[in-house]
């Protein structure tokens, strides 16, 4: 069956990389996708250059979200964020990274109550330049798992920065590891932060709580 739609009309038909049935049937196609498959990958090859991690979260998806859109549950669920306080700018706030010593940390979080998105747009030493963007987003699991609660997807991308420091003046000098230093650990620390926003999460609404404190709500 012809397609009405003018799909590729306007590109070549050898585009490499570009597999599409019209081209490449399943028989041709099969032993690719197969060739894909691992029993076993390399870390690199999945957590190079992104990073992401997901979990499901028995809380209803509406109270998760709005937890996770004030930006002081950072406090409460991350491993290493403490201390938040706003600065003169509005929106921005400023933490400290317990993994980097005495770290400033600045974050700005943006949150679409639409789509359940919530961005931190964060970095270490300054607040000039927030590179370090953390995306997460919230799921209705009726929707995806046919049951109540939430799925919570969360992806970082390793930004060229976290190879090298952007701003070296801006750093305490007493400091040695820099945040990029990490990268390889941030698939498993993100899953232990993830299950502490699990276990946070589920712990209020089975017993009643409001997932966001009152003092959030401040």
């Amino acid at each position: 069956m012809s397609s009405r739609l003018p799909a590729l009309t306007d590109l070549p038909g050898d585009i490499d990389g570009l597999t599409r049935i019209e081209t490449s049937d399943r028989a041709t196609t099969t032993p690719i996708i197969l060739d894909m498959l691992r029993s076993v990958y390399p870390h690199d090859q999945v957590f190079g250059k992104y990073c992401t991690v997901e979990e499901y979260i028995d809380a209803p998806p509406a109270e998760v979200y709005r937890y996770l859109s004030d930006t002081r549950s950072l406090e409460e669920w991350t491993y290493s964020l403490r201390g938040f306080t706003p600065v003169d700018e509005p929106g921005l706030w400023l933490a400290y990274d317990r993994l980097g010593d005495a770290t400033e940390i600045y974050t700005r979080t943006v949150a679409n109550p639409e789509s359940m998105t919530v961005d931190y747009h964060c970095a270490w030493d300054q607040g000039k330049h927030l590179w370090m963007v953390y995306l997460m987003r919230v799921v209705d699991a009726r929707i995806v798992l046919n049951k109540p609660g939430s799925v919570v997807l969360w992806t970082n991308c390793h930004h060229p920065f976290y190879d090298e420091n952007p701003y070296p003046e801006t750093a305490p000098p007493q400091r040695t590891p820099w945040v990029g230093d990490f990268w390889d650990m941030f698939a498993a620390g993100h899953m232990l932060e993830m299950q502490n926003l699990k276990a946070i999460c589920e712990y209020r609404s089975a017993h009643g709580l409001p997932l966001t404190p009152a003092w959030m709500g401040e």
